[in-house]
């Protein structure tokens, strides 16, 4: 841990205030994926119920695209509050 923070001596370490709200913004960001999993993964049911292989692959594309990018808003929030510190 010592070398970690010898390597990198500009980073803040993480106090209790800042790990509640690392917290915060995985719960806030995992209900997100959830809400986009629960919500496509219906349509991607009712695409391939009805055979439409094309939207079934937009679908699914999208499904990969949605998660990547609330990763992606995720880190960003999570090193805002890492700077922050």
């Amino acid at each position: 841990m010592e070398r970690l923070q010898e390597s990198d001596p500009e980073k803040h370490p993480v106090t209790d205030e800042m790990k509640k709200a690392l917290a915060a913004v995985d719960e806030k960001f995992d209900a997100k994926v959830a809400e986009r999993e629960i919500f496509l993964t219906q349509t991607l049911a009712t695409a391939t119920a009805n055979q439409d292989l094309q939207q079934v692959e937009l679908i699914q594309k999208q499904i990969s695209n949605e998660k990547v990018r609330i990763e992606e808003e995720r880190e960003t929030a999570k090193d805002k509050i890492r700077n922050e510190g």
